[in-house]
């Protein structure tokens, strides 16, 4: 079965075709930067590599220019829409309609377009790509998989609010978390290493997932027991766009004192906050870059990013009672070594320590960073949120 996997993010959208079971990757590739002047663009297939800089105005041109691709006469890995038969989407926020995969139905799509106040840089890009795909792969099975399915394990005692029981009882308000696919593959692949490397199979291990978005999970013996992301995907870690954390009555005070509309102020903090507001930039290349010539704003966010994890990792340690490993994933978590030291720095009393030569190091495959005699491994994972989606894809359409 030819699954083809739609990963449409914020910013970005990720692509594999894989022929499953068996998981060959017959073509894969992202395009980023989309809405900025310049996007980047890559198709990777066994025998051909594709990298492109051009323009990119949003998801659909992406979509539609990533179906060219895949059917281009000279470098295409099919000659018909006909071969997919299935296509499997990421979608942010299942809410409370949505505890497992499903195929996509108009109701289905009209439930995630309910849901898009709740996650509005990231389902409406979803279903976006849900509805370019439709048309392109019209002969396939449609699946969403939802970000917030792993985290269903967080029990009741970090998932509530201390807000009033009806809020959770009749209007399903609480937390829901998000990057599943993605804490879940790099879980499951990091309690294997673990296991192989003489650990206990009951393991405590942090995962945290950079990227444009950015969240961390508490994940004990391969349960998601916490997670930074809450009802919606805005709170927790500093992100790129995103303030992370805020004092609840900043709003009161924006809305009240200030003047500012209710709109105004969720744009605020949805679209114009994180590292964006602090430094003018919401791609972590660009602000590094601009970290290392001297710039005061972009050296002191990245240490406001890494401030901010690190409380966590504080906090999570406590909630596992104790800690085997930290994960670093995503674009950010697996290529900066900045912030992976940064993040790392003065974590000793947590037997986090970091060996500066080997983080620095690249690899496509798991590896660890951490000193020999480091009590905590500190690893750098892959994710592959494709692999894990169309793993899911396949189960649902195999019962």
């Amino acid at each position: 079965m030819k699954v083809i996997v739609i990963n449409s993010g914020s910013s970005s959208i990720k692509y594999q075709l894989i022929d499953m079971p068996a998981n060959i990757v017959l073509c894969s590739g992202m395009i980023d930067r989309i809405g900025l002047e310049i996007s980047n663009l890559t198709y990777v297939t066994q025998t051909t590599k594709v990298e492109e800089a051009l323009t990119i105005r949003d998801h659909k041109v992406g979509l539609e220019k990533i179906a060219s691709l895949l059917m281009d006469e000279e470098i295409g890995v099919i000659k018909s829409t006909d071969e997919i038969e299935a296509v499997g989407h990421r979608v942010v926020h299942g809410g409370g309609s949505f505890s497992k995969t499903v195929i996509i139905t108009e109701e289905v799509k009209v439930k995630i377009k309910q849901l898009f106040e709740l996650a509005p840089l990231h389902n409406p890009a979803n279903l976006e790509g849900i509805i370019v795909a439709s048309t392109i792969f019209n002969q396939a099975k449609q699946v969403a998989v939802f970000d917030t399915a792993f985290h269903q394990t967080i029990p009741v005692i970090a998932h509530k609010y201390a807000l009033p029981n009806y809020l959770l009882t009749e209007n399903k308000i609480r937390l829901y978390g998000f990057h599943g696919t993605s804490h879940k593959y790099v879980s499951e692949n990091a309690i294997h290493y673990l296991t192989q490397n003489s650990f206990s199979k009951d393991s405590k291990i942090i995962t945290i997932h950079l990227g444009n978005g950015c969240s961390m999970t508490a994940i004990k013996n391969g349960k998601s027991v916490d997670h930074t992301l809450g009802f919606g995907p805005m709170n927790g870690l500093i992100m790129g766009t995103r303030s992370g954390d805020v004092d609840q009555s900043i709003i009161f005070y924006l809305v009240n004192t200030l003047g500012y509309s209710l709109e105004a102020v969720n744009t605020m903090l949805q679209k114009q906050s994180g590292m964006l507001g602090l430094t003018g930039y919401s791609d972590l290349r660009d602000i590094e870059a601009n970290a290392e010539n001297g710039n005061v704003d972009c050296q002191l966010a990245l240490a406001m990013n890494a401030y901010r994890i690190k409380k966590y990792i504080g906090s999570y340690v406590a909630v596992l009672d104790g800690l085997d490993a930290i994960i670093f994933t995503a674009g950010i978590g697996e290529n900066s070594s900045y912030i992976r030291k940064l993040v790392c720095t003065d974590m000793s009393y947590f037997g986090i320590e970091l060996d500066e030569a080997k983080n620095e190091l690249r690899s496509k495959e798991i590896r660890e960073i951490n000193t020999i005699d480091s009590k905590t491994k500190i690893l750098v994972i892959p994710t592959n949120e494709e692999i894990e989606i169309a793993n899911q894809v396949f189960e649902l359409l195999m019962k």
